[in-house]
Parts: structure tokens; C-alpha cells; sequence
């Protein structure tokens, strides 16, 4: 064998050696199962005694795939890395896409100007698919994105997108059963603190919790918004006590404001839950550090992003197959908070 240096070893090279066209080499590499048990053993041969190795970029670029899927999370920087549950996605999202070869790509348009860049990159073949993180009414992304033909599955049900493929948690049960939970722990005046305004997921939370108080005979009128964050639930929580006396519960639809709400509640004197009783939603690590720890619904949000890149992986996402909808089940997480002496 004649003597090449390593930079000089190609698949021209190797298909010489072995024998076969270069064509024939490449099906090989490839992993087609058009090529004859003699001809891939002496590419393989080949290859081996020339230290070839593959170029898993270029084979990628002419199957026309790039062995990787985008996760685009339109939302500003702060709640991106503060919010508890978008790590826990990410986890269970990247974790299923790497058993299988396939890299995660992350995105985070924090403009308009940024959507635009990245349609247009998205749309050049950068990536095979998108998993779309947290909707809003106003975004425009996902349906240019379908215009476009790129495959796409959405975390969390999208608006105006029946056929879209999906994977979202049953919110509306997830309100429903925590507002159950403090009924059935003898609670009367009972108030709510929603998701901001366009997020489908508090529209829901809040619609299940009007409908166990609406089955109570409850009034269900007690409600504030928020925007998730701790800050805000806080304030709302003020905003409650001052405006309705004889409060004696709170569901919050995040942990995170339901912790704001908690404090609110302990610096006016009032005991959690003997006075006022708190749940949250998520289950995030916020809500085992309150004090008390705090009754939660938990998501399965690592199963929820498994289940978005499990989509992708079985091809449900490509034109001409029916898309897929897939909606997880939420339990109760249930601590002191709520479950406390009265």
C-alpha cells in the first residue's frame, strides 16, 4: 500500500482500493442496502486500513438533513433562565434527542428583528424539524414556520392550529383538582391568581378552576393575573386581600407566584395554612423551599419534552401524515401548605 499522508485520504481513495465506484463507496458510508455483501466488506476493508473516517457533515448535507433539531423559546432572557420549568423541558428534550443522534439547537428570539433572522435561518435547512416552545395569541412564528413546510411540534396546544402535532399538559383538569383539593379541605373564599393575558395554559388553569368552584356553588370571582413570576403574585395576592375580606385559600397558576403569594400572606400576620391555605403549579423546586413547603400540581415536564422529541423522531411532523396530539396528565403534589392544621 502506498504511503499518503491522512489529509490526503479521501473517499476517491478509498473506493480505488476497495475496488468499486465512488458512488458505490459512498452507499456504503451511508448505510444504503443497495450495495453487495463483497463490495461493502471491501469498502469497510479499505477504509480501515487507510484510517478513513467519514464525513458526518458532508453525508448530512447531501442527504439533506443536518442531523439536528431547533428549540425555540420566543421569550425574554430573564424568564428563560430563571423559570424553573424550561431547564426541566430542555432535559427531557435533549435527552431524548442525543439517544438518537440528533443534536438540540437552541433558540431565543428576544425581538421581531430576531424572528425574522431566525425564520430565514430555519427555513435555509439549518435544521430538520422545531420543537415550539410557549405561545402566545400574537405570535406569528409557528404559522410561518408551517408555511414554509418545516416540521414542527409545539409544546403546549397552539391557537388556530387544529392540525398541528402537540404534546401539552391538561391544564384545565390541572386548576380543576387543585381548586377540588382546598374545597375538600373545607375552604370557602377561595381566590385565583392567572397567567398573564395570550397564555393559553393560565386561560385554562384558571377555566378548571372556575368550574370546581361554578360545581361548588362557590363564588369564583376572586381572581387577579400575574405574569408567572414571583414578583408578581406577590402584588397580586395584596391586591386580593385588600379588595375581599375572609379569604381563606389561594391557587396560583405558577409556583413561583404562588410563593410571592404566600409572603404577602405571612407579613400581614396571617398563618399558612391555618389562616390562608397556598397551591401552586409545576411542582417546581420552589415549591419544596417555602415555609411551609407548598402544595403543587405537577407537571411531568421532563415526560412532556421526551414526548415532543419522541414526535419528531417517529416522523409524525412530515406533510401527508396526520399529526399527533398527545395531552399528559397532571396529580397533586400535596405539603403543608394546604394540608396543615385548620
Amino acid at each position: 500500500m502506498e504511503a499518503v499522508s491522512r489529509s490526503a485520504i479521501t473517499l476517491d481513495l478509498v473506493a480505488r482500493m476497495a475496488g468499486v465506484s465512488r458512488a458505490t463507496a459512498s452507499r456504503v458510508f451511508s448505510g444504503s442496502t443497495a450495495v453487495s455483501e463483497e463490495a461493502r466488506l471491501a469498502v469497510e476493508r479499505a477504509a480501515a486500513d487507510l484510517g478513513y473516517v467519514p464525513n458526518r457533515a458532508a453525508r448530512s448535507l447531501a442527504a439533506g438533513r443536518s442531523e439536528s433539531v431547533g428549540v425555540v423559546i420566543p421569550e425574554a432572557g430573564s424568564r428563560l433562565f430563571l423559570d424553573p420549568v424550561f431547564p426541566r423541558l430542555l432535559r427531557g428534550i435533549g435527552a431524548e434527542l442525543s439517544a438518537n443522534g440528533l443534536q438540540m439547537v437552541l433558540f431565543a428570539p428576544q425581538s421581531p428583528d430576531d424572528v425574522h433572522r431566525l425564520e430565514s435561518y430555519l427555513a435555509g435547512g439549518h435544521v430538520d424539524a422545531v420543537l415550539l416552545l410557549t405561545l402566545h395569541e400574537s405570535d406569528t412564528l409557528p404559522a410561518r414556520l408551517q408555511a414554509r413546510g418545516i416540521p414542527t411540534v409545539f409544546g403546549g396546544r397552539p391557537h388556530g392550529s387544529p392540525g398541528s402535532s402537540f404534546v401539552d399538559v391538561d391544564n384545565h383538569a390541572g386548576g380543576r383538582t387543585a381548586a377540588e383539593h382546598l374545597i375538600a379541605q373545607g375552604r370557602r373564599r377561595i381566590a385565583h391568581i392567572g397567567g398573564p393575558p395570550g397564555s393559553r395554559a393560565a386561560s385554562e388553569r384558571l377555566q378548571g378552576f372556575r368550574e370546581a368552584m361554578w360545581n361548588a356553588a362557590l363564588r369564583s370571582d376572586l381572581v387577579e393575573q400575574g405574569d408567572y413570576e414571583r414578583d408578581s403574585g406577590e402584588m397580586a395576592m395584596a391586591r386580593l386581600l385588600s379588595a375581599a375580606h375572609g379569604i381563606d385559600a389561594v391557587f396560583a397558576a405558577s409556583d413561583a407566584m404562588a410563593a410571592g403569594a404566600m409572603w404577602a400572606v405571612q407579613v400581614l400576620g396571617r398563618r399558612v395554612p391555618d389562616d390562608v391555605a397556598v397551591i401552586g403549579f409545576d411542582d417546581s423546586p420552589i415549591a419544596a423551599g417555602t415555609q411551609p413547603p407548598m402544595s403543587s400540581v405537577r407537571q411531568p415536564i421532563e415526560e412532556m419534552g421526551r414526548e415532543m422529541a419522541r414526535l419528531v423522531l417517529s416522523g409524525s411532523t412530515t406533510r401527508g401524515q396526520s399529526p399527533q396530539q398527545m395531552i399528559l396528565s397532571p396529580e397533586l403534589a400535596l405539603r403543608a401548605s394546604t394540608v396543615g392544621s385548620n
